[in-house]
């Protein structure tokens, strides 16, 4: 048996290239961050269609998890785009949104390779050095009496 591989016609691969472009933007809008990352990362790979849609994304009135897919997606262009997305970014750096304005900074700081300031409490303080310290206090039946 040999497999015969049907070539598409020309509009064939329009269309099924406009359809995945149509899927991946939809899951860019996911509010799985997981899911719109990916999303973002494929995107990156789709040359002006793929700028086009995450710069949408970027500059859009879109959710915090579109907006970083978006950074990252364009942080992650490859070859000749690899420019045009740190270009897109710079030009969020100076956007009215302050999600924007972060998600900008934050990949245009780790495209340079810098490790960008953490904010908020650092994980795994609070709960635990209480837990550390009550187990310190002694055995459990000396504190149960």
């Amino acid at each position: 048996m040999i497999e015969e591989k049907k070539e598409l016609s020309d509009s064939e691969k329009r269309e099924a290239s406009l359809e995945r472009l149509r899927q991946l933007r939809e899951k860019l809008f996911s509010k799985d961050i997981s899911t719109a990352r990916l999303a973002g990362f494929n995107l990156s790979w789709m040359q002006e269609d793929g700028l086009a849609i995450l710069k949408e994304a970027l500059f859009g009135d879109y959710p915090k998890t579109t907006k970083k897919a978006a950074a990252y997606g364009l942080r992650s262009m490859h070859g000749r785009m690899k420019k045009l997305g740190a270009e897109v970014l710079e030009q969020g750096r100076s956007h009215s949104d302050r999600m924007t304005r972060e998600a900008c900074v934050k990949a245009l700081a780790i495209i340079k390779g810098q490790i960008p300031k953490r904010t908020g409490p650092k994980p795994g303080k609070g709960k635990i050095k209480g837990i550390a310290q009550r187990r310190s206090a002694g055995p459990r039946s000396a504190r149960r009496r």
